[in-house]
């Protein structure tokens, strides 16, 4: 699987939950805490292209999946791939 970028913050639980979903099925990731590098969710909306209201918000490669539940469903549809 291409590498997952969750944009985020430590004190949010469905960020913290995404995470743990990347680190125990050892997906590759990159965690952007927006707190810690001083991001809006302007920032955020920015880079993805679209507005943001919630976060995580996080791309699989280039590719914009969404947020937390929509992940978790990601994952589920892709299955097969992360079993290689």
């Amino acid at each position: 699987m291409e590498q997952v970028t969750i944009y985020g913050r430590s004190s949010c639980g469905f960020c913290v939950r995404a995470r743990d979903l990347c680190e125990t099925r050892n997906i590759p990731y990159v965690w952007v805490d927006m707190i810690e590098k001083g991001m809006s969710k302007q920032d955020i909306a920015d880079k993805i292209g679209r507005p943001v209201h919630t976060v995580p918000q996080i791309l699989v490669g280039d590719r914009y999946v969404g947020g937390f539940d929509q992940f978790q469903a990601y994952l589920r549809q892709h299955e097969a791939e992360l079993a290689r």
